[in-house]
């Protein structure tokens, strides 16, 4: 394999990644904090081991509202107005720590270490080769998919509220072992999660290694901006700012080729309605059972921010625009949804009814010497910035 090229995402680590303060009491808030305040910390439960998981409650000037555990790393719930000025949450999940103990569907979770999926579980740094559990087979054909058995969407991460002017948020770290799911190289990983007053919802993660590694840290929330999660994501409007795909074999891993989105039902250049086209006879379609592809996204990257999604839901007007710095995004329209995941409220989660749109670098990137690195070495700094965006129209 010829040498990959360098990473646009990762910049020289000019400090180290602060650590958090110390635990406080379960069911204390963090300082200064109080009910009327932007940010509010809780106990959300204990692991099976007996370990203590804080909630945080964050709040903008707006009425928006966040809920983000350790557990995971993951994004609870999210309260979004819509174009009356009703709250209702977007998310798909569960209402309790022991729901979120049994996400087997990575619902609102930070996931790594690689994020998507790398062909066979194998990958090569510098000549040496790496075996990694294969945790799914799209098409019968094995692969590690979202950082293993015991990803960090299933690990307990250490969190520390802020708030500083217009902003709330918390931060969230782990230290991940080396070996740890067959990976080299002990990972920091900072995790934050910043909530605005001008409604934008920032997920963000930088990490450091001490020997060379491949990360592909991703936000993996499922979203339905009718807030209402008995109904279908057909409806919603989606625009990507992506003129190519990246086509896949059958077992979903990217086969070198740009396909160009003109003509196809992939061709969200312009928005266009989700379920218009998902059933098309089309060969991506086919492999996917729906839409579930990485688009390239237009525009230059060299860490800035580029527009990647919008997203509308012409019933209840709100909308989300992404942008990110990261060279991908993928859609996965909910296709495995069946009904077997019953979550808030006790609903049963059906075909269709969410939808992630996860910024990213590409699928198997370790593997494909044409996408960007996904290599980090010791002296650099990952960093994947993603902002969500929010109004009603």
């Amino acid at each position: 394999m010829k040498p990959l090229v360098k990473p646009l995402f990762v910049v020289a680590m000019c400090a180290a990644l602060s650590s958090c303060s110390d635990d406080s009491s379960p069911d204390s808030t963090s300082s200064g904090s109080s009910e009327s305040s932007g940010l509010v910390e809780s106990e959300f439960g204990k692991m099976p081991g007996g370990e203590s998981v804080k909630i945080f409650t964050l709040t903008n000037t707006n009425g928006m509202e966040a809920k983000v555990t350790e557990y995971g790393a993951i994004l609870v719930s999210l309260q979004v107005p819509d174009k009356d000025g009703n709250l209702a949450d977007v998310t798909h999940g569960y209402d309790t720590l022991e729901g979120w103990l049994t996400n087997t569907s990575y619902f609102g979770a930070t996931v790594g270490r690689f994020g998507n999926r790398i062909a066979h579980g194998k990958f090569s740094i510098d000549g040496k080769e790496y075996s990694l559990v294969t945790n799914n087979d799209p098409g019968g054909i094995p692969c590690h998919l979202h950082g293993g058995t015991k990803g960090y969407d299933k690990v307990l991460w250490k969190g520390e509220g802020f708030e500083s002017g217009s902003e709330r948020g918390v931060k969230l770290t782990y230290v991940s072992p080396d070996g740890e799911e067959g990976y080299p190289g002990t990972l920091t990983v900072e995790v934050t999660y910043t909530l605005t007053d001008s409604n934008d919802f920032v997920w963000e993660a930088k990490a450091t290694t001490d020997a060379p590694t491949v990360l592909n840290i991703v936000h993996h929330s499922y979203w339905n901006l009718s807030g209402d999660a008995n109904t279908s994501i057909n409806d919603h409007e989606l625009k990507l700012f992506s003129d190519h795909y990246l086509a896949t074999d059958a077992g979903l891993i990217p086969t070198g080729e740009k396909a160009a989105v003109t003509g196809t039902p992939m061709d969200f250049s312009s928005a266009h309605v989700i379920g218009a086209r998902v059933e098309e006879d089309f060969e991506a379609l086919k492999l996917g059972g729906g839409y579930d592809h990485a688009w390239v996204l237009n525009g230059t990257k060299d860490g800035d921010l580029v527009k990647a999604a919008k997203l509308r839901d012409p019933e209840t007007g709100r909308v989300m625009e992404i942008s990110t710095n990261q060279p991908a995004i993928q859609f996965y329209g909910g296709n495995f949804l069946d009904g077997t995941a019953t979550g808030k409220g006790g609903v049963a989660y059906q075909h269709r009814t969410a939808l992630c749109l996860e910024t990213e670098n590409y699928p198997d990137a370790p593997n494909n010497p044409d996408a960007p690195s996904a290599v980090l070495r010791p002296g650099e700094t990952y960093h994947h910035k993603m902002v969500h965006s929010f109004s009603a129209e």
